[in-house]
C-alpha cells in the first residue's frame, strides 16, 4: 500500500458581495427590530447579491484570488470541488460553470450538498485525493447565494442568512513539513432532514404553480430543533476529535467554527475550555453564509493576524441534513 502523503493549505480566497442588507432595513421589511436580531443571533449586517448574481460569481471571485496569490495558472489546477445548496442551476454542477470562468482547462470536478456543514466535507475531498497521491492542487470553495431561497416575510430565517464565498488551495507537503491535515470526523443523521429544508424543487416535488404559492421553494426551518441539536454536535464531535488526537481545547490556537448564531458558538467553546480570544466569530458582518462561513471566518482570522503558519487549529460545522464535521489541522499557507 503507497504510504498517504501530507495535505496542506496553501492559499486562502474569500468574496462577499458589496451590497449591505442591515437589521435596519430588515425592521422596514419585516415584524424585527435590531436588538431582537442581535440578541438571538448575533447579526448586525449581511451581504446579498445583486439580480443575476450566482453562486458560480461568488466562488470564481474566490479561486481567482487564490491563483493571483499563490501566482499559479488556471491550467495547474487538477480539481474543483464546490459545496453549495445554491447551484446557479440543477444542472450542469457549479464546478462546471466555475471550471469555465477560471480557464482552469483539463480540470475535473463536482459539487457537494450537505448544506453548512459542505465546506468541511469538500474540503477533506480536497485532502483524500492529495493525501493519496492522484492529484496536486485542489481547489475546495464553498460558495452559497442563500438570498435566492430566503422568503424575506419569514422572519424565522430572513435574518439569518447572507451570501458569500471562500476557497482553500489544497496541495503535497514536503517531507517533514509539521502544518498538515490531522484528523476529521464527519457524521450524518437523516432524522434532522424535516428540520431544515427546501421542499420543493426536486423529484418529489417539481417546480409549478402549487409549489410557487405554497412558497416551497424557500428555505424552511424548526429554530428549535436545530438549535438543540447544533449546540450538543458542534461541541460533541469537537471535543470527540481532540481527545481522539491526545489534545484538549487548551492546546488549540485558533477554533473556527461555522457561523449560524453566536449562542452555539460561543456554546460549544465553553465546553472546549476555548478562551473568547481564540475562538473566531464574524458571524455579526456576513450572517450565516452557509458553505461560506468557514472559509470567510478563516479570512478574517487572518486579517486579525490570529491564524499564522503553523497555527494548530479546529474547524467544526452542522448543517441541515443534519450533517455534522470537525477537522483538525496546522495551518500550512505563509502569512
Amino acid at each position: 500500500m503507497t504510504p498517504l502523503v501530507g495535505a496542506k493549505i496553501t492559499a486562502l480566497g474569500t468574496y462577499v458581495p458589496p451590497r449591505l442588507l442591515t437589521n435596519d432595513d430588515l425592521e422596514k421589511m419585516v415584524d424585527t427590530t435590531n436588538d431582537w436580531i442581535l440578541e438571538r443571533t448575533g447579526i448586525r449586517e449581511r451581504h446579498i447579491v445583486d439580480k443575476g448574481v450566482a453562486s458560480s460569481d461568488l466562488a470564481f471571485e474566490a479561486a481567482n484570488a487564490i491563483l493571483k496569490q499563490r501566482g499559479i495558472a488556471p491550467t495547474e489546477i487538477e480539481t474543483i470541488l464546490v459545496a453549495t445548496v445554491t447551484p446557479d442551476m440543477l444542472f450542469p454542477s457549479t464546478a462546471c460553470l466555475v471550471q469555465e470562468k477560471l480557464g482552469a482547462k483539463g480540470a475535473w470536478g463536482f459539487d457537494v450538498s450537505a448544506a453548512c456543514s459542505g465546506f468541511l466535507f469538500t474540503l477533506q475531498t480536497a485532502v483524500q485525493f492529495v493525501q493519496t497521491g492522484a492529484h496536486k492542487k485542489v481547489l475546495a470553495i464553498g460558495a452559497d447565494v442563500m438570498s435566492s431561497i430566503i422568503n424575506y416575510e419569514d422572519r424565522a430565517t430572513c435574518v439569518i442568512f447572507g451570501d458569500g464565498a471562500g476557497a482553500v488551495l489544497v496541495e503535497p507537503a514536503e517531507d517533514g513539513d509539521p502544518n498538515v491535515f490531522i484528523d476529521y470526523i464527519h457524521e450524518i443523521d437523516g432524522s434532522g432532514g424535516c428540520s431544515l429544508y427546501m421542499p420543493a424543487g426536486g423529484s418529489k416535488h417539481p417546480s409549478s404553480h402549487e409549489t410557487v404559492d405554497k412558497k416551497m421553494h424557500y428555505v424552511h426551518q424548526d429554530g428549535q430543533a436545530v438549535f438543540k441539536y447544533a449546540v450538543r454536535k458542534m461541541a460533541e464531535v469537537s471535543e470527540k476529535l481532540l481527545q481522539r488526537n491526545g489534545l484538549t481545547g487548551h492546546d488549540l490556537d485558533l477554533f473556527i467554527p461555522h457561523q449560524a448564531n453566536r449562542r452555539i458558538i460561543m456554546s460549544a467553546a465553553e465546553r472546549l475550555g476555548m478562551p473568547e480570544d481564540k475562538v473566531v466569530i464574524n458571524i455579526g458582518e456576513y450572517g450565516n453564509t452557509t458553505a461560506g462561513t468557514i472559509p470567510l471566518a478563516m479570512g478574517t482570522a487572518r486579517e486579525q493576524g490570529k491564524l499564522k503558519k503553523g497555527s494548530l487549529v479546529l474547524l467544526a460545522s452542522v448543517g441541515a441534513g443534519f450533517t455534522v464535521g470537525a477537522t483538525l489541522l496546522r495551518w500550512g499557507a505563509e502569512d
